[in-house]
């Protein structure tokens, strides 16, 4: 065999291991893609926490701002109620207008009017003495003007009445005998006309009626006549308490309006 000749035999090639230097740096990445991913987590977590926190936040003040325009309403509400009832007591819902035309038919007045000295609110007339007097003279004198001791037969009527009083009342004693005792039995309240209290249309102040009997029993009969008004106003209209019926107070007399005639304006 010649010296040129090569022993291929004897020629050896050796294979590197493809990526087997890789292993490691391969293992690193990994590692700082599985960190990245975490942190990733985290970021979405805190950003999802602090929305629903300030979505609670804003939720809380929309809620407290709610409640607060609810308490306004009530209180406008209540002031327009006010305004109303003392509106309704002004109007006059007759026209007044004579006719000018010849030959006017007479027909019948659909309007309730009162007399000189009386107000009148619905159908019904109302005359604030300023005699202070017992109860039972009280009531005679309202019998002797054609009426009786008022008898309050509705929510609508006692805020009118207690509208009414506020404004009249000089001091707090300066009360309004109403038709209201319970002299015939004791704790069986009923009105002038001997109708009892409905149970539904109550307007008695805070621990009234207490029937006090007087400071060491002076007035062993108690306390059975009712009086009312609240010289600066009244809490859910509670202004009804009990007194001594010879004690002297005002009083407000009621009685019906009246329907008269009037000329009815050509057509």
């Amino acid at each position: 065999m010649s010296e040129a000749e090569v022993v291929y035999s004897d020629v050896k090639f050796t294979r590197g291991k493809v990526g087997a230097n890789e292993g490691p740096q391969q293992a690193v990445v990994n590692k700082g893609s599985k960190v990245t991913s975490e942190r990733v987590l985290l970021v979405v977590l805190s950003v999802l926490l602090a929305a629903a926190v300030i979505a609670l936040c804003f939720t809380t003040f929309k809620i407290i701002k709610t409640n607060k325009e609810l308490k306004n309403l009530e209180g406008h509400k209540m002031k327009c109620e006010r305004n109303f009832t003392e509106t309704l007591s002004k109007i006059q819902p007759c026209s007044t207008v004579q006719p000018t035309c010849p030959g006017p038919k007479v027909i019948d007045d659909p309007c309730y009017k009162c007399e000189g000295g009386w107000e009148l609110h619905g159908e019904k007339c109302y005359y604030f003495s300023n005699n202070k007097s017992s109860w039972n003279q009280s009531r005679d004198e309202c019998r002797a003007k054609g009426g009786d001791l008022v008898k309050i037969d509705s929510r609508e009527e006692q805020t009118f009445l207690q509208r009414r009083l506020k404004d009249v009342m000089t001091e707090a004693e300066d009360k309004f005998w109403i038709g209201l005792t319970d002299s015939a039995v004791e704790g069986r309240w009923e009105w002038a006309d001997r109708s009892p209290l409905n149970e539904s249309l109550k307007f008695w102040n805070r621990n009234e009626p207490d029937n006090w009997n007087g400071t060491n029993g002076t007035h062993p009969g108690g306390e059975n006549c009712a009086r009312m008004g609240e010289k600066g106003g009244a809490k859910d209209l509670k202004c009804w308490f009990d007194a001594f019926c010879s004690k002297p107070h005002r009083s407000i007399c009621e009685k019906a309006g009246v329907k008269g005639q009037i000329k009815k304006v050509c057509d």
